[in-house]
């Protein structure tokens, strides 16, 4: 679970302004970082399967919003890709 300083960091790094929430590199960022969270956990709770459900969720919405950004802003992309440090 992200704080919301965790949060408010993440969109300053990330986003067009202060109080951008809903673009797509913000969206990216904030999946990401959820994901490795939930990760680490379920390398403890190897059993945890509503959290691994919830986690493969999480990593199909982060995959949309990165096919929509390659597709319509590809130098967002590869920016955003870069500062996250995703593989393609």
């Amino acid at each position: 679970m992200l704080t919301l300083r965790q949060k408010t960091k993440i969109i300053k790094e990330t986003g067009m302004h202060d109080k951008d929430t809903g673009s797509p590199e913000v969206q990216i960022a904030l999946l990401t970082k959820k994901i490795v969270e939930l990760t680490d956990h379920l390398k403890k709770h190897k059993k945890d399967n509503h959290s691994r459900r919830g986690l493969l969720g999480m990593v199909a919405d982060r995959q949309t919003h990165m096919v929509y950004l390659q597709k319509n802003h590809p130098r967002r992309y590869s920016t955003i890709l870069r500062k996250l440090e995703l593989k393609k």
